[in-house]
């Protein structure tokens, strides 16, 4: 089956000094059968493939809401029809038996491990086991995962009710890190998590989107400090690390890169001022993306060669590669 991929035929960049990118739209389409729904979710395994977590758009021929690519952008195949409409946070884990994927599913309010070939391992769904939800009932809708060095993985709750859960890696639940709110180790909106190797320990940082900031916090869950930037940094979604940088997409139409210090050091592909009102360009047609500017960007990951991928959260879906200009010049 071929991929129909297409390269843009003008060079654009984005970014300037270290942190210049040629910017390619649409690195990555999916087959002739099937089309691109909201693209929310991007992670890489070992081996170079690349996962996209989608929707589905309604003219599919086929139910694949996770599409696989090799390295270099051509499709392979794709599974996970179960999590049509709702795939949304999508993570490669290596484990001691294997490497898995975790997907979350915002449609059906779940959760979910498997393997790379797209067999279920495990499945969960409204977490009775967790205190803070076994009394009253809460709301449950879960968007990203974080993972700890000793094999542990974080939740976030961010369409539910709010909290951050820890679980080990068969999925067991451990323990809950913050609750709904406004101050300092409160949350609302908790999108996307990551926990952060760049310094003396390791921290697991929250992009607490709906309070327009990030925290951060130790891997038990004491708040550490909050970097609220909201000149620069309105709508956080989620993180990736490669080296002494994380990649942070901000739904308002940017992508930026986090130092140490969790400043923000590039704002990559910047179409805040082409936006209007959040929300109100998804439905628009790919004439209508200005060239080199974002729309939505919900996941952003660095590839194993230096590259930054984008899904964006538009109901056409749209995946673009920024690819270092140093990439180019050795080329």
């Amino acid at each position: 089956m071929t991929n129909h991929t297409h390269r843009n035929s003008a060079t654009i960049h984005t970014g300037r000094g270290a942190h210049r990118y040629r910017i390619e739209h649409d690195w990555l389409t999916p087959p002739w059968d099937m089309s691109w729904g909201d693209t929310q979710g991007l992670c890489q395994d070992s081996s170079g493939r690349i996962y996209v977590g989608h929707t589905v758009g309604p003219a599919s021929m086929r139910s694949d809401a996770i599409l696989v690519f090799d390295a270099a952008g051509r499709y392979l195949c794709g599974f996970g029809g179960e999590f049509r409409g709702g795939t949304h946070g999508l993570a490669c884990r290596q484990e001691p038996d294997g490497e898995y994927l975790y997907v979350t599913d915002t449609i059906r309010c779940q959760f979910a491990k498997l393997t790379l070939a797209g067999e279920v391992v495990w499945r969960k769904a409204y977490p009775l086991d967790v205190p803070a939800y076994a009394g009253a009932p809460r709301s449950f809708c879960p968007t990203n995962f974080a993972f700890a060095p000793n094999g542990d993985f974080f939740l976030a709750d961010g369409y539910g009710s709010h909290f951050i859960l820890r679980y080990d890696r068969h999925g067991n639940f451990l323990a809950p890190l913050g609750r709904p709110g406004t101050a300092d180790g409160e949350f609302r909106e908790p999108h996307g998590l990551w926990v952060d190797t760049r310094g003396d320990a390791p921290v697991l940082v929250v992009a607490d989107r709906g309070n327009s900031r990030l925290q951060v916090l130790t891997l038990e869950g004491r708040h550490l400090r909050t970097v609220q930037d909201s000149a620069r940094l309105q709508m956080p979604c989620h993180f990736d690390q490669q080296g002494e940088w994380l990649v942070c997409p901000d739904l308002t139409g940017q992508v930026c890169l986090l130092d140490r210090d969790f400043q923000v050091a590039a704002q990559l592909g910047d179409g805040r001022a082409d936006n209007a009102p959040l929300g109100s360009r998804r439905w628009q047609s790919r004439t209508e993306f200005p060239p080199g500017k974002f729309i939505y960007p919900h996941a952003a990951i660095f590839l194993r060669d230096g590259s930054i991928l984008v899904a964006e959260w538009v109901l056409i879906g749209r995946i673009t590669r920024l690819i270092p200009c140093a990439a180019d010049q050795v080329r």
